[in-house]
């Protein structure tokens, strides 16, 4: 029989919790957690960070919610303290178990057996959005370098030096826009070089844990 994952143990939280502790506790743990901080890992390595970063982001998506607490409540009552585990593996188990306990509309995993599972990352500039959408934009203003070097080069053709200057400013306008009506936080952290993820990494911890970890 498999373990019950214990999300208060998971976050370091005691049972009495409120809403905005579970939420501290989220970003304290999530940014020890999480998978980019570890440049030089091992595949086994990075993968047992993976299973623990999503493990964590599953407690805070169980208990950060009224709903989804009391229903989760209601099964750790009913749980021996020996079958209760902070393992992320236990976490895994649960929603494959309970994939329809929580309503499959509040699935952000495609996964057939996890169907009410959430995306870590998701989660995590969820949570994170006031913090990291500032430190995104500051690591990732490509798409108006990439618009100001197409413009400038077809400028120049047309219209060689002056034409360069022009072409570039447009360019760099238009990639703006891209740059502001793009993807989302998730989306463009997650296509971010491993360099400018581990500097926000450190940048959020250092606002958040008073430390770069």
């Amino acid at each position: 029989m498999s373990s019950f994952p214990d999300y208060y143990a998971i976050l370091q939280l005691e049972k009495s919790a409120t809403t905005e502790e579970i939420r501290q506790a989220y970003k304290r743990e999530s940014l020890k957690t999480h998978p980019d901080r570890l440049t030089k890992a091992t595949d086994t390595e990075r993968k047992l960070a993976t299973e623990r970063f999503q493990a964590v982001a599953d407690a805070y998506y169980v208990l950060s919610d009224p709903v989804r607490r009391r229903q989760y409540d209601s099964l750790y009552a009913s749980k021996s303290y020996n079958a209760k585990s902070g393992d992320p593996k236990a976490s895994s188990n649960f929603f494959a178990q309970f994939a329809n306990m929580f309503g499959s509309g509040s699935s952000t995993n495609s996964t057939p057996n996890n169907a009410a599972r959430p995306d870590a990352e998701t989660v995590f500039a969820d949570v994170f959005d006031e913090l990291l959408r500032p430190e995104v934009e500051r690591h990732a203003p490509w798409w108006a370098w990439v618009g100001a070097a197409c413009g400038g080069g077809l400028g120049f053709i047309v219209a060689n030096v002056p034409g360069l200057m022009l072409g570039a400013f447009a360019g760099n306008r238009i990639g703006a826009v891209r740059d502001a009506k793009g993807k989302s936080v998730a989306a463009v952290f997650a296509e971010l070089g491993t360099d400018q993820k581990v500097e926000i990494l450190r940048a959020l911890a250092v606002k958040v844990l008073g430390s770069a970890l």
